[in-house]
C-alpha cells in the first residue's frame, strides 16, 4: 500500500487487494497491527537499554525494523520490479541507508511511524467506503412474495422481473418496482435525502430501500437486486470514483516528478558532500533530505477528502461521480435552472380550456389528447387526465421545440406552442392565460384552429428559499426554458429569478450555456434526458429528480435523487467545503516538503525528527481529510409530505 499513493499500479481504493478483507474496526488494519508490535519491540529496546543489555536490544532493534518494514518494503519491491517507484522507494532507502550508517534505531523508528501513518489512512479510507457502501446494507435480508398464489420468503438475491412482492408496514422494500395495490407513505429518506414520507399509491414506483409506512403493499419486481438503484448508485460512484479532480491532478503533477527528483537530488548530496566533506555526514544528511521530501501526505490529501464528501453526499441524496465532479460542484458560480420538473413540481394540471367560436371544450381535449395519447412530456398527462377515453391519432411526429402533427378522424391535426401554431381570435386569451403563469397548448383541426388548452405546473414551495440561497452563496442564477416568455416570466417572478430566458429549443439551451460559461463556471440543472444537450454543454450537468432514471443517472455528472430541491445549495455547499480542505492538505504537504528539506540538508534535523514531523503532518492531513465526509441533513420540506412523481393523490391527513 506504500507506493500507491504515487504509482500508477492497477489496486483498489486505498491500496486494497482484491479480496482483500476491508477493515471495519480499529484493529482489524493490518499495518496498525504491525506498527504495534513494532512499538512493542522498540519499548523493549529501550528498556534493555536502560539496563545495560545491548545484546538483547540489538536484537529487539531488529526485530521492530523487520516487523514494521513488512508493512510497506514486499510493494515496494514489486513495484521496482515494474519499474515504479513512490513514496515507500524513498522510506526503504532510507531505512537501508540508516542501517548501512549504524543507525538500525532510527530506521527502525521510521518503519515503525511509516506503518502507522499508512494504516491510519488505510482505516480512514476504508471508513469513508463504508458510508458509501451501507446503502446497500438497506436491503432487507429477505423479501416475501406471492408465487402460485402462495407467499413464499426468499433472499433478495432470488428476485426475479414480474415477481410479486408483499411489502408489509415497517418493512423494507427489497428491490425496485411498480405498486400494484396499496397506499401508503414511504420513507426514502436514506436514499434520497427527502427529510419527510412520500406519498405513494398504485402505479408508482419504489426504490430498494424505502421503508414502507402504514398500508401494506403490493409491488411488482421491476429490476433484479444486482441492477437495483441502490447497487447501481454505489457501481457508479466506486467507478467514477478513479476520475481525479483538479486538486488531485494537481497532487499527482506534483508528487510524481518530485520523488524521482528528490531520488537524484539526494544522490548529488551525497556525492558531492563525500568529495568535499566527511562521506558519512554527508550521506546521512542525504538520506534525511531523502524522507524528508517525501510527498505521500501530498498524496493522499485528495483522494481521503474525495472519498469521504462523496460518501457523505450519497447519504443526503446527491450522488457525485466522482473527483472530477466533486471538484467542479465546488467551483460553480453560475447556474441554469430548467423550469418545468426542476422549478416546478413536474405535476401539471389544466386550469382553463378556450374553445374557439363553434368548437366545444370537450372536442379540443379529444383532438389534443389524441395527439399526446404516446408522449411522455410533462404537459401530456395534464390533457391525457382530462379526458376518459382517448383515441390515438396516427401518424403522429414530434416537431423539437414546436409541438406535434398527425392525423385524427381523416384530418390533419396538430397542437403546439403560439407562434408556430397562429393563435388568430385567441390571440387576447392566450397573453391572459401565459402572463397568469400557464402554458397556452393551441390546438388544430383540419387546418383550423379549434381551441387553446391552458396548463399550469405549480412552483415547488421550496423553490423561492433555494434561489435565495444560491445567491446567498454568491452564485447567479438564471431560468432556461422551452415555454413562452410571459409563462416564464410570471413564474420567475415567484420564485426570484430576473434573469431568464424563455421560448428555447434543446439545441439553444446549449447554445446559451455554452455563453453563461465564458462569463462564469456555470452548471445546468435539468431533468437529465430532455436537457441532455444543455447538461453536457455545461461545466456540470446536475440532473433533478433522478432516482431511478437510467439515462438521468448516467449522463449527469451530479444527480439529486430526490424531489427536494433544497439539495442543490444544500450540494454546493457541501462541494465547496471539500474542496477548501483539499487545498488545505495540499498547501500543508507541500509546506512540510519545503520547510524540512533545507532543516535536513544543514543538518538542524536529524533522520527520526524528520520522520517524525511528516508522519504527524500525514495523520493530520488525513484526519482534516475526514473532516470532508460531515454534513448536516436538511430541516423538514415546507409541506407535510411529498407526493410521488407521477401521482395523483391525496395530501396525508
Amino acid at each position: 500500500m506504500s507506493d500507491a499513493c504515487c504509482s500508477d499500479d492497477e489496486r483498489t481504493p486505498a491500496g486494497k487487494e482484491a479480496g482483500e478483507h476491508e477493515a471495519e474496526r480499529f484493529w482489524e488494519v493490518r499495518e496498525l497491527r504491525f506498527a504495534a508490535v513494532a512499538g512493542v519491540l522498540l519499548l523493549g529496546a529501550l528498556i534493555a537499554g536502560s539496563q545495560d543489555q545491548p545484546a538483547v536490544q540489538l536484537v529487539l532493534k531488529w526485530a521492530a525494523l523487520l516487523v514494521g518494514a513488512w508493512t510497506f518494503v514486499p510493494s515496494t519491491v514489486r513495484r521496482l520490479a515494474k519499474g515504479k517507484i513512490g513514496v515507500g522507494t524513498l522510506m526503504t532507502i532510507a531505512a537501508i541507508g540508516a542501517v548501512l550508517l549504524g543507525e538500525v534505531a532510527e530506521a527502525a523508528a521510521l518503519a515503525f511511524l511509516f506503518s502507522i501513518s499508512e494504516g491510519l489512512e488505510e482505516y480512514s479510507l476504508a471508513r469513508t467506503r463504508r458510508g458509501l457502501r451501507a446503502l446497500l446494507s438497506l436491503v432487507p435480508a429477505q423479501a416475501t412474495i406471492l408465487r402460485d398464489g402462495a407467499e413464499s420468503v426468499v433472499s433478495p438475491t432470488e428476485l426475479r422481473v414480474g415477481d410479486l412482492m408483499l411489502v408489509r408496514p415497517g418493512e423494507r422494500v427489497a428491490t425496485d418496482g411498480l405498486i400494484r395495490t396499496g397506499r401508503t407513505a414511504l420513507d426514502v429518506s436514506a436514499i434520497t435525502g427527502e427529510s419527510v414520507p412520500v406519498e405513494a399509491g398504485p402505479g408508482v414506483a419504489v426504490y430498494a430501500g424505502s421503508i414502507n409506512g402504514s398500508g401494506a403493499l403490493e409491488v411488482e419486481v421491476t429490476t433484479t437486486a444486482e441492477n437495483n438503484s441502490l447497487a447501481r448508485i454505489v457501481s457508479i460512484v466506486e467507478a467514477e470514483q478513479s476520475r481525479k479532480g483538479e486538486a488531485q491532478r494537481l497532487a499527482d503533477r506534483i508528487a510524481k516528478p518530485l520523488v524521482p527528483g528528490v531520488m537524484i537530488v539526494s544522490t548529488l548530496i551525497a556525492v558531492i558532500g563525500s568529495i568535499f566533506g566527511d562521506p558519512a555526514t554527508w550521506i546521512e544528511r542525504a538520506l534525511v533530505v531523502l524522507v524528508a521530501a517525501s510527498p505521500c501526505a501530498l498524496a493522499i490529501a485528495v483522494p481521503v477528502s474525495v472519498v469521504a464528501a462523496v460518501g457523505a453526499a450519497s447519504k443526503m441524496g446527491v450522488l457525485v461521480k466522482g473527483g472530477a465532479a466533486l471538484e467542479a460542484l465546488g467551483t460553480i458560480r453560475g447556474v441554469a435552472l430548467d423550469k418545468t420538473g426542476t422549478l416546478t413540481r413536474n405535476n401539471p394540471s389544466i386550469i382553463e380550456v378556450v374553445p374557439a367560436p363553434g368548437t366545444s371544450s370537450e372536442r379540443v381535449l379529444e383532438v389534443a389528447a389524441a395527439l399526446e395519447a404516446r408522449s411522455e412530456h410533462p404537459l401530456a398527462r395534464a390533457i391525457l387526465a382530462a379526458v376518459p377515453a382517448v383515441t390515438p391519432a396516427s401518424g403522429v411526429q414530434a416537431v423539437p421545440g414546436a409541438g406535434l402533427v398527425g392525423s385524427f378522424d381523416g384530418r390533419p391535426v396538430r397542437l403546439g406552442r403560439p407562434g408556430w401554431v397562429p393563435a388568430g381570435a385567441l390571440a387576447g386569451d392566450v397573453e391572459r392565460l401565459q402572463s397568469a403563469g400557464a402554458t397556452a397548448v393551441l390546438v388544430e383541426d383540419g387546418g383550423q384552429l379549434i381551441g387553446v388548452v391552458a396548463v399550469r405546473d405549480e412552483p415547488r414551495p421550496e423553490a423561492a428559499q433555494v434561489v435565495a440561497e444560491l445567491r446567498g452563496q454568491g452564485i447567479v442564477v438564471a431560468m432556461l426554458t422551452g415555454d413562452n416568455a410571459l409563462t416564464a416570466q410570471a413564474l420567475a417572478r415567484e420564485v426570484g429569478i430576473t434573469d431568464v430566458h424563455a421560448d428555447l429549443r434543446p439545441e439553444d439551451k446549449a447554445a446559451l450555456v455554452g455563453q453563461l460559461r465564458t462569463q462564469r463556471r456555470t452548471a445546468m440543472v435539468g431533468d437529465g434526458v430532455n436537457d441532455a444537450p444543455a447538461l453536457a454543454t455545461a461545466d456540470l450537468g446536475i440532473a433533478m429528480g433522478a432516482m431511478g432514471a437510467d439515462v438521468a443517472i448516467e449522463t449527469a455528472d451530479v444527480a439529486l435523487m430526490g424531489e427536494d430541491l433544497r439539495h442543490l445549495p444544500q450540494a454546493f455547499a457541501h462541494a465547496s467545503r471539500a474542496r477548501r480542505i483539499m487545498l488545505q492538505s495540499v498547501g500543508l504537504s507541500l509546506a512540510i516538503i519545503v520547510v524540512l528539506m533545507p532543516l535536513a540538508f544543514l543538518g538542524v534535523l536529524g533522520l527520526a525528527a524528520v520522520v517524525l514531523i511528516h508522519e504527524v503532518a500525514e495523520v493530520f492531513v488525513i484526519a482534516n481529510g475526514v473532516r470532508a465526509g460531515r454534513a448536516r441533513p436538511l430541516p423538514p420540506h415546507p409541506t407535510a409530505t411529498i407526493t410521488a412523481r407521477g401521482a395523483q393523490l391525496a395530501p396525508a391527513r
